[in-house]
């Protein structure tokens, strides 16, 4: 029994000790993901928007209502008005820190923002939880964005 027992032990450390080995293809794999991260452009974010389709002016009233309602039900369990961190961080001051467009690829693309933000991944640091993807309309994450702004004193 023991010899079994000793048997398998071997047999599953040498398997696991296997599986986690580098080797060249998890090398080539690391220079692929570097390449795509230095090609990121924090300014803007990765996704669809940028500053052509994002615009922003005066504070749209209605908008920022919808995206109240909006983010009542998908944000708030995470995410306070204030700086205090819950879940996710605080949105005060986030359209002061942040692009309108970057706020948008971000709610509407908050994977590959994880993977390649350098500052994402320090807040994930420090929040230890992904941001879901929600999977909101376009109109809905501007409509957020301007409660995001109404939050930060836009008028």
């Amino acid at each position: 029994m023991k010899k079994k027992i000793i048997y398998f032990t071997i047999v599953g450390s040498a398997l696991l000790l296997g599986s986690c080995s580098g080797g060249p293809e998890k090398g080539n794999n690391q220079n692929i993901e570097k390449r795509e991260v230095s090609d990121y452009d924090p300014e803007r974010g990765e996704g669809k928007f940028d500053e052509n389709n994002v615009v922003v002016g005066a504070l749209d009233g209605a908008m920022a209502k919808k995206g109240q309602a909006i983010s009542e039900t998908k944000c708030m369990s995470c995410h306070k008005l204030s700086d205090e961190k819950l879940v996710g961080p605080g949105w005060k001051g986030v359209t002061d820190r942040r692009t309108p467009h970057w706020i948008m690829n971000f709610i509407t693309n908050p994977d590959a923002m994880i993977d390649k933000d350098p500052e994402v991944q320090a807040q994930l640091e420090l929040c230890l939880v992904r941001m879901p993807n929600q999977n909101l309309a376009d109109e809905e994450a501007r409509s957020i964005l301007e409660y995001m702004r109404e939050n930060d004193g836009v008028k």
